[in-house]
């Protein structure tokens, strides 16, 4: 494996080899570089080290994986789990279906996921097939709501398993929402008349839609925060000797930077969750101190940092840009002082600090949010801040700006309830 950097002990000598990693670390620390090694940094040593024979381990894994029932128990929160399990016992994927045992048996398929780089080499259709033969054996319906689009691909993949819409056997249609009700009928069942059992199995399922959402999101918090577990233990086998020998090495201060900004925005996520209680917490990931110590870095990079300078906006607004911020954005917006939010500035008043007080990766996780997203810069007599987002966010950008730029022009000096409106869409975007 290639180190992240040239670690030394004291005396001279080699730090140990970390440890190898599986495919599925590999992915997990891939997906955290995000579009640095998407983009193409062929260069930057752990980019390759990340890449090499990614796809025949990806192949192999999925060649070797089996489908395995697991028995209904709280560790799955009521549902009945079916796991796509490589050789090595790492998941790929998984099955989610609830009993219904009235009017007649019933598996009810909760949702079907394979993990992002194994999808589209048949792991869906095999645990799905599974779930089919599952059915037979215990002579029970299945239904499912599927809410693949038409116009997707593998819209037609239940169809191909004998599945047919719900309509075919109680002869009236169904509103689901956006999804459309399937069923599978057994051969022990074939030619009964199944109308009125399945239509009061279809107004339960109506009916206990919430409890199961809420069932379904406690699974899901659990399930994503083994995933964090699982990538943090990753991250730190790979930059294990960086972090003995006490580097400050930028790409692991990034990385590590971009892991705790993503489970932060993940705890402000499952807060909003139906029906969550907070059973499964995120303080059973407790960072490493010398991880905590680690000072943050927002910003990808060299070796990652590989796209071309881009702009598009105010032109006006360019041209009176320092020239350090044309040529060099990242770095030089890095480098302004942070927004003024008042949760930041109350913050740092309670742990007596400077408002250019350096961030650390455990100031992040004591203040909840990454405060070097937003940064403030004076140009002439006037205030701008920039915002530091994803190459991805780019299109919903330009849609706000669209849509904020139309509400300016219908409510030019409005008020509603004695309050003037103002717009403050996006004015210039840098990349670089």
């Amino acid at each position: 494996m290639i180190k992240p950097s040239a670690s030394k002990s004291a005396a001279g000598d080699i730090l140990k080899e970390p440890k190898r990693l599986s495919v599925n670390e590999k992915l997990a620390l891939i997906n955290l570089i995000e579009e640095g090694a998407r983009l193409g940094s062929a260069n930057s040593p752990i980019v390759a080290d990340l890449f090499h024979d990614l796809g025949d381990l990806v192949n192999a894994t999925v060649s070797g994986a089996t489908i395995d029932r697991l028995k209904s128990d709280r560790s799955s929160n009521g549902f009945k789990v079916f796991e796509i399990n490589a050789e090595s016992g790492e998941n790929l994927g998984r099955l989610n279906m609830m009993y219904l045992k009235k009017p007649i048996p019933c598996y009810y398929l909760v949702y079907v996921e394979v993990a992002v780089p194994f999808r589209k080499k048949g792991l869906g259709n095999r645990i799905l097939e599974v779930f089919r033969d599952f059915l037979i054996e215990k002579s029970a319906v299945g239904i499912l709501d599927n809410i693949i689009p038409e116009e997707d691909p593998t819209f037609d993949i239940y169809t191909k398993l004998e599945w047919q819409p719900i309509e075919a056997v109680i002869g009236t249609p169904t509103v689901n929402g956006d999804g459309v009700y399937m069923v599978y009928i057994p051969p022990s069942l074939a030619g009964k008349d199944l109308r009125d059992p399945v239509l009061k199995l279809v107004h339960h399922i109506k009916r206990k839609r919430p409890h199961i959402d809420m069932r379904d999101n406690e699974l899901m918090v659990k399930r994503t925060i083994e995933e964090f577990k699982e990538l943090y233990s990753a991250l730190l086998g790979y930059f294990e000797n960086t972090i003995k020998a006490g580097e400050n090495d930028p790409l692991m201060r990034f990385m590590f930077t971009r892991f705790v900004t993503k489970l932060l925005g993940f705890r402000r996520r499952i807060a909003r969750l139906l029906g969550y209680t907070g059973g499964e917490s995120l303080e059973q990931i407790e960072l490493d101190p010398k991880v905590r110590a680690l000072p943050i870095q927002s910003y990808a990079p060299k070796e990652l940092a590989t796209n071309p300078l881009f702009q598009s906006g105010d032109k006006e607004l360019w041209l009176h840009l320092p020239e350090a911020l044309k040529n060099n954005p990242a770095r030089t917006i890095e480098a302004l002082p942070n927004y003024r939010r008042p949760n930041l500035t109350a913050w740092l008043d309670n742990i007596g600090a400077p408002q250019s007080h350096a961030m650390t990766i455990g100031d992040l996780m004591d203040l909840g949010f990454d405060p070097t997203r937003l940064k403030e810069i004076t140009i002439g007599d006037k205030e701008y801040i920039f915002e530091r987002m994803q190459d991805r966010m780019l299109p919903q950008l330009e849609q706000r700006k669209l849509i904020l730029n139309r509400i300016a022009a219908h409510a030019a000096g409005k008020r509603i309830r004695n309050s003037v409106v103002h717009t403050n869409p996006p004015m210039l975007v840098l990349r670089g």
